[in-house]
């Protein structure tokens, strides 16, 4: 059994309560460590730490701060064998994808904002003679990081990338089902000579720790990706305090194949855009609008190509679909499945729940699930399912399709396939998300503004947008 600690002032400590809470291994459905079960008293340890090592962390010149993140992100890659299986075991992905894309893209985010920071400049104003106005831009404190369970230590860098680079130090919240890499990572700050204080991890439950962070006064800026749902929870509490907030949310992502689309390309890459990490991405692609005279030939060769994808023990190489995260979240999926079915869906394929065998028969598996013959405007085309669950569906008309993308709460990506130029200008400027990939997906530029419209969040995260949610600026005009 392992034992998971909180990080706090540079050292890894238990929670001030003694208590501890089941970590599972999603593959065999079993124990297999203990995290923090931390509540206020913990956070305002790591609040304490954090705001003692501001006054130094901030004062260092960029090329110090720069130093040691690229030290972590090093450290990351000399350690990706460890933290690619911790990932895999914790999460249930496939070790494979663990190895390719997680955790080589935690590396590549601290190294990035270890980077970028040395370029991030300030502003200056010439009005008239004698007077300039310039902009200065400082760190904003003590901030509050709070990262979900698909991409662990993916998206917990992300956050707290930026805000160390830009000179805040951090009271950060992995998600509970997921915290062993960001265990991991303690570890890996410590040996890489982060000053104590600088980034305190605390473990626990959201309904705890989490919303220690988010109401804590001293806490400036609040970080969050997860649930359109909590999301609102914490707005409601930020607010009022006047916090700084960033929120990336739920999604409900189209994909929209024109008659003329680059036919092999695009469908190897929905297929990989439908069930890439079990579907638990927020930018997979839940639903797929065919336009008509394509949508036959389309229905069959993507529900061969699917039949094929292996679903199995995530630490075998030949698996390309893992576990579901946790089986609270295998029952919500599968009961959106059938919520599908009462709505008049046909599952042309999956639909069921897998039980393996050997290592494997006590895990949270389920088939890719291909759904036809529902309406745009039913729940399952409506509601956020965040599972291997893809529903497909035939559209006459640009004007038809763009409705039927339009039509959810969510705005946070699409997809279009389609080699006329006009009309991918036309849909990318039309539809209402903050990503439109044409004639791909998830290829990213870590430059670019990441986040999402409507119920998909507040804020964008990524490149200058990072830093400058993570800093303050003060505008001074003098004259001379």
């Amino acid at each position: 059994m392992k034992i998971i600690s909180n990080y706090i002032n540079g050292e890894l400590v238990n929670p001030l309560s003694g208590s501890y809470l089941d970590v599972f291994n999603p593959a065999e459905g079993k124990v297999y460590a203990q995290l923090p079960d931390s509540d206020g008293g913990d956070v305002n340890l790591a609040f304490k730490a954090a705001s003692a090592a501001f006054p130094l962390w901030s004062s260092f010149t960029v090329e110090k701060r720069s130093r040691i993140l690229l030290n972590i992100s090093q450290a990351i890659e000399t350690n990706i064998e460890e933290l690619a299986l911790a990932e895999s075991m914790d999460n249930g992905k496939p070790l494979k994808l663990a190895r390719s894309v997680d955790i080589p893209r935690a590396a590549t985010n601290m190294r990035f904002f270890a980077t970028s920071i040395l370029h991030f400049a300030s502003e200056s104003h010439y009005m008239e003679e004698g007077v300039i106005n310039y902009t200065l831009r400082r760190p904003v404190g003590v901030v509050g990081c709070i990262s979900p369970w698909n991409l662990p230590l993916y998206l917990f860098t992300w956050k707290i990338a930026p805000a160390l680079a830009a000179g805040n130090c951090v009271v950060a919240k992995p998600s509970e089902i997921t915290p062993m890499t960001a265990f991991l990572f303690s570890k890996i700050c410590i040996e890489a000579g982060l000053p104590k204080g600088v980034l305190n991890i605390v473990h626990g439950l959201g309904n705890k720790a989490g919303n220690a962070i988010v109401s804590h006064p001293g806490i400036t800026a609040i970080s969050f990706t997860g649930g359109t749902q909590t999301g609102e929870h914490i707005a409601k509490i930020a607010a009022p305090m006047f916090k700084k907030t960033s929120l990336e949310l739920g999604g409900k992502n189209a994909a929209i194949i024109f008659n003329d689309a680059p036919y092999y390309e695009m469908i190897k890459t929905v297929v990989r855009s439908s069930f890439s990490n079990q579907g638990q991405i927020c930018l997979c692609c839940s639903r797929i609008f065919i336009e008509k005279p394509l949508f036959e030939k389309f229905k069959k060769d993507f529900i061969h190509r699917v039949k094929k994808l292996q679903v199995g023990d995530p630490l075998k190489e030949s698996t390309d679909v893992g576990a579901m995260v946790s089986e609270p979240h295998m029952k919500k999926v599968l009961s959106c499945i059938k919520i599908a079915g009462e709505e008049g869906g046909t599952i042309t394929t999956g639909g069921k729940r897998i039980i393996l065998n050997g290592r494997c028969e006590n895990g949270w598996f389920i088939e890719p699930t291909i759904i036809e013959g529902l309406q745009s405007n039913c729940r399952t085309n409506q509601e956020e399912i965040f599972g291997p669950v893809v529903t497909i569906m035939p559209f006459e008309n640009e004007e038809e399709v763009l409705g039927y993308a339009n039509s959810t709460k969510y705005g946070l990506a699409a997809s279009i396939w389609t080699n006329n130029l006009g009309r991918a200008h036309k849909f990318a400027e039309k539809i209402k998300t903050g990503i439109v990939w044409v004639n791909c997906w998830m290829i990213r530029d870590l430059r670019t503004p990441f986040g999402g419209m409507k119920s998909s969040g507040v804020g964008r995260e990524g490149g200058w947008e990072a830093l400058k949610f993570f800093t303050e600026q003060k505008n001074i005009c003098i004259k001379y």
